[in-house]
């Protein structure tokens, strides 16, 4: 599996792996210069060092497999900023023959381990900063919801490393903070649900101590797990210690019992229970890795992070109410959650999202808190359904199947002198640190060579958007440098609390364009380049005021075709495109029709939850959720990959649909009809059987791999269940063309263009003068 990965053993791709040598000829490429990285995927193929990275004293980029040495003189040149570096003396023994192995030519993504304030009496004695969980659970719910988030809870803790800190906050009307070390009566501190909170006020209503008070160099006397032992453990305790206390509580937990009006919506306070449990995590030392674990089940309407107001007639806000700024609470909620995010970062605290309810619960207002501190999200329609169930189990889960959650990262990005950074699109918070690489431009997080990544795991993703200086390079002298460098450097924890570095440095070539743009064609990444336009797509949509996404896509898709494509002016039957960028237009079609570009029939949550995974997940996922996947089943031929489009409908065929949010398995009419006759039953039909069984198998692969778990829909042709699949396929036969369709296959009831009438167009207007 790792050496097929596109990503490779560094786990970085970008649109384009030549450069060209201008600002100005890079804005011709119409396609930014952009790199997705990903921080600490595992893998077999990469060293882990005991010892701490070497660090260039003008640049603080470490030493790498490109850096120059001078063997002789004991010298390293940084190739960032060829500044020329001496060895320390634990690297006296260094030759050409005798390398770290952090200079091996193939070892381009290395990792460190650090040891973290050792006791000099007692090296293996090293304080390991255990990992904090605080549940946050909704109780306004009807019971039967009520009961399956607290057995997912129950299941959960029961998972949970034996060292691994637990807290306890139920809300409703108010936030209730639960007291587990005090086992001989449950005890609780209450707070109100209709005011905002300062983490000030929590500590003190609490009687805690805030952390940032005290020394952090060393760990006074009596700290264990990084906290006083006597004060916050009232309140944190060790999950093997307050399993049995905690399960009680949940079975003795009711729902809410504050009355609810008829005609209103019950009074909810999300956003002070989160204040709250913030604010409770602000009681432990800085460097503690945590997790605000929110179970919500309806929305807020009670207090900072309202979103709607108690009175059911008012229904809550859509894209419709956006547009037109008729969201009342929106703005507000925005900007609570806007400080909450902030709070978190500065105390390197995660807050996870799991949302199961029929209606909206306030994603779209949460997102900037979920996305800044690298949070997870799933949303479901009940805590009973298996997107939930199976999500929230694989948090905890260990093993082949972990998450790998990590905490507390921080990236910093090192480039050549002429290369500056925009910004980053994806789970990270700007540092605000300048410095020679950064750009005026500012796209996504920006500002900044350094980014905060309070959570992180295995699947993390981040696109990198670069620019160029502006001064002008065609006058340098071919003496200069044909390779430019970038490094990709993140500090972090891992699941064990220790603390480890991973550094990635790639090399590319810079290209004049000017004289032959071969190289750069073939130096294209097509499915890179289509998920970075979709991220900015997303990113502009919610930021830029009246953007309109599709004419946009359209107008930089011609201009793309127009200076790459291959044709006589004005005659659009001689373009022709370099299989390099052939299936370009083809994404920026799906693109257009996805649900990031057409938020019709989507509500805002929906639309939120969509964009914080495409801006998480890797390229390969990122791009099936631009275009899904289609394979088909039929009797005479193995299983292959199907064109995403309504002719694939065949009357004896399954097809197995992914769009990463959900899995579809589809069958024919005929297959239908089988199948409901038992065929599959009669021995003799064995054959019907396994062809039955195969998409269903395959759909489970990729539903095992998959975080969160995608939903599974199985239909029939004509069925009311196919329009999963039908929302994804290209309408090449709709009513208005329904003669001239094969017996058995599939129409499409729609006004949108086919991609071959896409395609047209887009000639057309790519070869005019």
């Amino acid at each position: 599996m790792a050496n097929s990965d596109p990503e490779g053993v560094d786990g970085v791709r970008m649109t384009w792996n030549v450069w060209p040598r201008t600002k100005l000829e890079a804005s011709k490429c119409v396609i930014p210069l952009a790199a997705s990285i990903a921080p600490i995927p595992p893998h077999s193929d990469i060293p882990t060092l005991p010892y701490a990275p070497l660090r260039c004293r003008t640049c603080s980029a470490a030493l790498n497999a490109y850096s120059r040495v001078d063997f002789l003189a004991k010298i390293w040149i940084c190739p960032f900023c060829y500044q020329r570096n001496q060895f320390p003396p634990h690297y006296a023994m260094i030759s050409e023959t005798n390398l770290p192995c952090e200079l091996y030519p193939q070892y381009t993504t290395v990792q460190y381990t650090l040891q973290t304030n050792p006791d000099p009496n007692n090296p293996s004695n090293a304080p390991q900063l255990q990992p904090v969980f605080v549940f946050v659970l909704d109780t306004c719910m009807i019971e039967e919801e009520l009961v399956f988030a607290k057995s997912a809870l129950k299941q959960a803790i029961g998972l949970l490393p034996e060292q691994a800190l637990v807290g306890f906050v139920s809300f409703g009307t108010q936030a209730h903070v639960h007291e587990l070390g005090f086992t001989e009566m449950s005890k609780v501190y209450v707070f109100k649900g209709s005011k905002e909170i300062s983490k000030e006020q929590v500590l003190e209503q609490l009687g805690l101590p805030a952390a940032g008070r005290r020394s952090t160099a060393g760990y006074p006397k009596g700290l264990q797990n990084g906290f006083t032992n006597t004060v916050v453990n009232r309140f944190l305790l060790p999950a093997s210690d307050c399993e049995f206390t905690l399960n009680s509580l949940l079975d003795e937990l009711q729902t809410d019992q504050w009355p609810v009006q008829a005609g209103h919506r019950a009074s909810r306070c999300t956003g002070v229970a989160l204040s709250v449990a913030a604010g409770l995590l602000g009681a432990c030392l800085p460097g503690t890795g945590a997790r605000i674990i929110a179970l919500v089940g309806g929305p807020c309407t009670e207090g900072p992070g309202t979103i709607v107001s108690k009175d059911l007639s008012e229904p809550v806000r859509s894209h419709k109410d956006l547009f037109k700024d008729a969201a009342p609470y929106f703005k507000k909620a925005v900007k609570f959650y806007d400080s909450l995010a902030k709070q978190l970062v500065d105390q390197g605290h995660v807050l996870d999202l799991f949302a199961s309810a029929l209606d909206q619960v306030g994603v779209a207002e949460m997102k900037v808190a979920i996305e800044r501190t690298g949070g997870l999200v799933v949303l479901a329609e009940s805590f009973g359904h298996s997107v939930f169930k199976d999500s929230f189990k694989l948090v905890f889960e260990d093993g082949e199947q972990s998450l790998g959650l990590c905490f507390n990262g921080m990236l910093e990005i090192s480039c050549s002198k002429e290369i500056k950074v925009q910004g980053i699109i994806g789970p990270c918070t700007s540092l605000e640190k300048k410095g020679p690489n950064v750009s005026d431009m500012v796209i996504g997080e920006g500002n900044t060579t350094t980014w905060k990544m309070c959570g992180l795991d295995k699947s993390t993703c981040l696109t990198v958007i670069f620019d160029l200086s502006s001064t002008d390079q065609s006058n340098v002298p071919e003496t200069v440098n044909p390779q430019f460098y970038l490094q990709f450097l993140t500090s972090y924890q891992d699941p064990e609390g220790k603390t480890l570095i991973r550094v990635t440095t790639v090399t590319r070539q810079w290209v004049d364009i000017s004289v032959s743009t071969e190289e750069l064609i073939h130096g294209f990444d097509q499915e890179t380049a289509a998920v970075v336009m979709a991220r900015i797509t997303s990113l502009k949509m919610e930021t830029e005021e009246g953007f309109d996404a599709t004419r946009w896509l359209d107008r930089n898709l011609i201009r793309f075709c127009s200076k790459f494509g291959n044709y006589r002016e004005n005659d659009p039957s001689s373009f022709s495109l370099n299989p390099c960028f052939s299936l370009f237009p083809q994404f920026i079609f799906n693109l257009r029709r996805s649900q990031f570009v057409q938020v019709f029939n989507n509500s805002p949550d929906e639309t939120a939850y969509f964009r914080v995974l495409l801006n998480k997940e890797n390229i390969t996922n990122a791009a099936v959720m631009v275009q899904p996947s289609l394979i088909s089943y039929s009797f005479n031929s193995p299983p292959q990959p199907a064109l995403l489009d309504v002719a694939s409908i065949s009357a004896d065929h399954i097809l197995l649909l992914d769009s990463y949010f959900s899995i579809v398995v589809f069958h024919g009419m005929t297959i239908a009809q089988w199948r409901n006759m038992g065929y599959q039953n009669q021995p003799e039909h064995q054959a019907f059987a396994l062809l039955l069984e195969a998409p269903q198998v395959d759909a489970q692969i990729i539903i095992r791999d998959r975080f969160p778990v995608p939903r599974l829909v199985v239909c029939d042709q004509h069925g009311s269940q196919a329009r999963f699949l039908l929302a994804k396929l290209n309408p090449s036969a709709t009513y208005n063309n329904a003669t001239d369709i094969a017996p058995g296959s599939d129409i499409i009831f729609t006004d949108d263009v086919s991609l071959q009438v896409f395609c047209e167009h887009l000639q057309r207007l790519a070869v005019q003068s």
